[in-house]
């Protein structure tokens, strides 16, 4: 049963009847009906009622309110108004989205996930990593750090993103080395467990060892990637990490 007294606080004494009818039929009955429509069909209801009168007020802040807490998403109401826009108007559905963005506005982070890894880096994210697009599930991005005597690559992997199994080839020397510098990752070499990795946190993987790197599932991941000299050096791009390798991994 949904119970409301904002009736009886702001104009019990000045209207109780009104209050009363408020706060014990309207919601204490009408709302509280379940059994015929959801607490959330009736917020969507009363929202677009609300809206198609052009009653942006406390009264519709309200609503938006309890439409959140009774389910309806960010995604939804703003599919909602935009529905209504067509029916009630324009200028009413502007209004209604001024108020519905303050009110699913912690729902948009003012920093996204992407930018709070990049700042908490000493080195760049960088550019989308299309050169290498195919060898990897996800999105990865890469910044030249160094490209003269020794490369150095800060390589980042968004959540769930991973490379390939691969090896780096060489007659002698090469491989390639590992310094993680931000978030969360996995390195993993063939018939071994999968190693987490943090920030500090030093690979060395020799030549001619098939493995795999990425970040975790719930976070961005980031390591310099620093290219061992050798001769004759290669890399040999295999298949891909399947889920049922990965999605073992928390």
């Amino acid at each position: 049963m949904v119970k409301q007294t904002a009736g009886r606080k702001q104009l019990g004494a000045f209207a109780p009847k009104f209050a009363e009818l408020n706060d014990d039929v309207l919601f204490g009955e009408v709302w509280s009906r379940e059994e015929k429509l959801s607490l959330r069909d009736r917020s969507l209801v009363t929202v677009v009622s609300l809206m198609a009168q052009g009653l942006v007020d406390s009264s519709f802040q309200y609503h938006l309110e309890t439409a959140k807490k009774n389910g309806i998403s960010k995604e939804e109401i703003a599919e909602i108004l935009t529905h209504a826009a067509f029916y009630a108007g324009w200028p009413k559905a502007w209004a209604a989205f001024r108020m519905a963005k303050e009110v699913w506005t912690e729902d948009t982070p003012t920093e996204n996930a992407k930018e709070a890894h990049e700042r908490d880096m000493l080195f760049p994210i960088g550019s989308p990593n299309d050169g290498f697009a195919q060898y990897f599930i996800g999105q990865s991005f890469l910044a030249p750090l160094s490209t003269e005597q020794v490369g150095i690559f800060n390589v980042t992997f968004e959540p769930g993103c991973r490379n390939n199994w691969h090896i780096h080839h060489a007659k002698s020397g090469g491989g390639q080395i590992l310094v993680c510098v931000g978030g969360r990752g996995y390195y993993q070499e063939w018939g071994k467990e999968a190693q987490e990795l943090h920030p500090g946190d030093v690979v060395n993987i020799p030549a001619g060892v098939k493995h795999w790197h990425g970040a975790a599932p719930d976070s961005w991941f980031s390591h310099l990637a620093v290219e061992v000299p050798g001769v004759d050096g290669s890399n040999e791009w295999l298949e891909a990490v399947d889920d049922a390798v990965y999605g073992i991994l928390k």
